[in-house]
């Protein structure tokens, strides 16, 4: 359990001793292949255990971001209003892989979902600018946060149009910079390549997901290829049908809110009960949750590799991913069975067929109950006034 936090404090421990060029840092695991982000905040892990050495404070510190990993989602959920209770004794206790990822392995991934996880709570109090640094300092740790990427480009645009979210897309490029400076001054490509490395290749022993495939198919730029046009293919589909809930094109969001033409349809009851009906108005904070959280798991289902670390990726996007739709009392059982199947294939180590084609499975079943469970329903139709004088009442005559 200590081999990569080691590594960690291999890699840091140049930079401590001046190294500036980023292909010189390197550890008994590889080089260094995390942005800035990751460099500064595990140097400050470095420091506080005695250069690495007292792991049990490291435990001890990566508890408490596990408790404030929970406290931050709590908070989304509570802003939701979509899962029930008793699912987060599962998302807390039910989950050995988990656990080990935050206090036995100690990876960098737990950091910057944490931090991810702070953003998205900025963003449902409606400060942008401040979720956009965060969101930005998450993905300088390690580059998975960028699946959440087209989800935010996609809220940003809804909220402020094209000329308004330019600045925070700023906002997010700027931190890179800043933090990559160093780095960038002495060695720029060096620096570039290792930390934002889109192209790497993943070693088939440790994937999870992709077991039942060959390793030749595995390795194959095809393949990959495939992958990145399934997942372009997804997000566009969610873009077009399930992000963008008006019946205007999608284009109307390169537009300033203040200059959208919202047509709505008389206000009868038939309507407002019809509009309450659909997954969540515009800016609602479970529209903001299901935008990201969607955005990162079609990523996930489209991934070239995923490695046990990579679990808590979404780990704790999964009972939003799975309740965020209707659920009818006996719908509740398969939806805790799905959990209890995914949390089986990420216990099976090493992978095995079927436990990666049980994984792709409960994939695509989470996917199609969000595609069809999130469909808005048709608008009702109004009643054509009958033709027919009405009858006279005798009183009348």
């Amino acid at each position: 359990t200590e081999i990569d936090w080691k590594a960690y404090m291999e890699e840091v421990e140049g930079f401590a001793n001046g190294t500036l060029d980023y292909t010189q840092l390197k550890g008994d695991t590889g080089p260094l292949v995390y942005p800035a982000g990751f460099v500064y905040i595990f140097l400050g892990l470095y420091y506080a255990t005695g250069r690495g050495t007292d792991i049990r404070l490291a435990q001890y510190l990566f508890a408490g971001l596990y408790l404030l990993n929970l406290l931050l989602v709590f908070r989304i959920y509570c802003r939701t209003n979509k899962v029930p209770p008793y699912v987060f004794f599962f998302m807390c206790c039910a989950s050995y892989r988990i656990h080990s990822i935050y206090v036995l392995r100690l990876f960098n991934d737990p950091v910057a979902m944490a931090i991810l996880f702070l953003a998205i709570n900025l963003f449902l109090e409606e400060r942008w600018s401040w979720g956009c640094l965060l969101f930005s300092l998450a993905v300088s740790v390690k580059m998975n946060i960028l699946l959440f990427a087209p989800g935010l480009l996609f809220l940003l645009l809804q909220r402020f149009g094209l000329l308004g979210c330019i600045p925070k897309l700023c906002i997010c490029a700027l931190l890179q910079i800043v933090l990559g400076l160093p780095f960038l001054l002495v060695n720029p490509v060096g620096y570039l390549t290792r930390s934002f490395d889109l192209g790497r290749q993943f070693q088939f022993k440790w994937t999870v997901n992709w077991r039942f495939l060959p390793e030749e198919v595995f390795q194959n730029r095809a393949f990959h290829t495939m992958l990145l046009l399934a997942h372009l293919a997804g997000l566009g589909l969610f873009a077009l049908h399930r992000w963008h809930r008006s019946k205007e094109s999608i284009l109307i969001l390169l537009k300033d809110p203040a200059e959208r033409k919202h047509s709505s349809p008389p206000l009868t009851v038939n309507n407002i009960l019809w509009q309450a009906s659909c997954v969540c108005p515009l800016n609602a904070s479970a529209q903001i949750v299901f935008v990201l959280f969607s955005s990162n798991f079609l990523g996930i289902c489209c991934s070239r590799s995923l490695h046990y670390q990579f679990y808590v990726w979404y780990f704790h996007t999964l009972p939003y991913l799975l309740w965020c739709t209707p659920t009818t009392k006996l719908a509740h059982m398969p939806k805790v069975l799905l959990l209890g199947v995914i949390e089986l294939c990420w216990n099976t180590y090493p992978s095995t067929v079927c436990s990666s084609l049980s994984l792709h499975i409960c994939h695509g079943l989470v996917l199609l109950q969000l595609w069809y469970g999130t469909a808005p329903p048709p608008a009702p139709r109004t009643p054509v006034p009958s033709r027919r004088p009405a009858a006279i009442s005798k009183k009348a005559q």
